[in-house]
């Protein structure tokens, strides 16, 4: 017990994680409203997509710049810029959604500014944390972290789907922006090394980006990876994230999906736990191998919609979910050097995020013709063939989980 919670010995560690559980709470609950908010201005599956799509579009967009960024500035005041602006923006939306002044426009151009400032946020929080602890600690405070986080998603998405249903989704919305301002004020206490690159020797923008995608690149497993989670992904958006909302308005019930999801972060509760006390050789290839579990709750979603059903698919997806999760980010701390960490994982969150917004944009035309039950079986068939494709590559089954020798700095 006391091994596994070593890395809560440090400080920085302690408030990144405060930060990240904070933010992850307020999102948990918008994720729930946003989808609600904009069904209760229009039915249109479509309208849905497009407004969800805008802001994947806006942070792909953003991603390669935000990667550079966290890598030439501190992280964690790139992370604290990042709250301030997405603080600002869900703020507005909450009050234009409460006083009953929003627009389907005005979704859009704040999911824009939203999904822009979370560009910033991803590769900046990702890479702080194997800062803020030893090379041997970064498994388990990867899974420490996700434990946290995991955490905080069964309570902002519980909440979330009472508050929504009882209160109206305005409510989730405006915590969303209140967690924002609180995940700031925690990520300017974080206090790691600064990076070591002096300015007068610093290359310009492009030549950082080229050096990243040189890193991304020269890893076979690295790509690969990626390449199968562009439909792991997509798959995912558009399948459970925008037909399940719709399943849960005609068949569940809007809090009974807000259940549905917290069942998978309870599964991811219960994975961290696993991940902290794993000691896999080839940690990468177990990682990849859990993926094969991920299309359990579209299948549940198109065959049999209970909620108990759902909340069992949800727990085990989540359960699975943690293990790819930890094993991949201590696969890239480990193998990828700590001042391009970050644009690598730019690079990582641009490719396998690509797709998106395209499902996302589709996924409602596509129901439309094929049926919500086909277009769901079509997603989970994506992802049975994705984790193939993962497992079958020799650079993922020879990868092993070995830290470096050296420490971050």
């Amino acid at each position: 017990m006391g091994e596994s919670f070593a890395p809560l010995a440090h400080p920085a560690f302690r408030w990144l994680l405060t930060a990240r559980v904070t933010t992850v709470a307020g999102n948990a609950m918008a994720q729930i409203a946003l989808a609600f908010a904009v069904r209760d201005v229009t039915s249109s599956v479509t309208v849905l997509g497009v407004v969800v799509a805008t802001r994947s579009i806006t942070n792909l967009v953003f991603l390669l710049w935000g990667g550079v960024v966290a890598d030439r500035l501190p992280r964690q005041y790139v992370l604290v810029g990042s709250c301030t602006v997405s603080a600002l923006s869900q703020g507005l939306l909450a009050a234009l959604v409460l006083t009953g002044s929003v627009s389907i426009p005005a979704f859009v151009v704040l999911a824009a500014v939203n999904g822009m400032s979370s560009a910033f946020s991803f590769p900046a929080s990702a890479a702080l944390a194997p800062q803020t602890v030893p090379s041997e600690l970064r498994q388990r405070a990867n899974a420490l972290l996700r434990l946290g986080l995991n955490s905080s998603m069964i309570a902002g998405a519980s909440l979330g789907g009472l508050l929504i249903a009882f209160a109206g989704p305005g409510w989730g919305l405006a915590v969303d922006a209140l967690s924002f301002v609180l995940a700031g004020l925690a990520f300017s206490r974080v206090r790691v090394p600064a990076a070591r690159v002096a300015a007068e020797h610093r290359p310009g923008v492009l030549s950082e980006m080229r050096a990243g995608w040189a890193e991304f690149s020269s890893r076979t497993w690295v790509w690969l990876v990626v390449v199968a989670f562009v439909f792991v992904n997509a798959a995912y958006a558009g399948g459970t994230m925008v037909l399940g909302p719709v399943i849960a308005d005609t068949v569940l019930g809007r809090e009974t999906w807000g259940l549905v999801l917290a069942a998978q972060t309870a599964g991811m509760v219960a994975g961290a736990f696993l991940a902290m006390r794993l000691r896999v050789r080839r940690l990468l290839l177990f990682g990849v191998i859990c993926v094969v579990a991920f299309p359990v709750l579209p299948l549940a979603l198109a065959l049999h919609p209970e909620p108990w059903l759902l909340m069992v698919a949800s727990f085990v997806c989540g359960v699975c979910m943690e293990q790819f999760g930890v094993a991949w980010e201590t696969s890239l701390q480990h193998h990828v050097p700590a001042d391009r960490l970050a644009r690598v994982y730019s690079y990582d969150m641009l490719g396998s995020m690509a797709a998106v917004p395209l499902a996302q944009l589709v996924v409602g035309p596509v129901s439309d013709v094929a049926g919500i039950t086909a277009t769901l079986l079509g997603c989970a068939v994506i992802q049975v063939l994705a984790t193939l494709f993962m497992a079958g590559a020799r650079s993922v089954r020879s990868l092993e989980n070995v830290p470096p020798v050296q420490s971050v700095r």
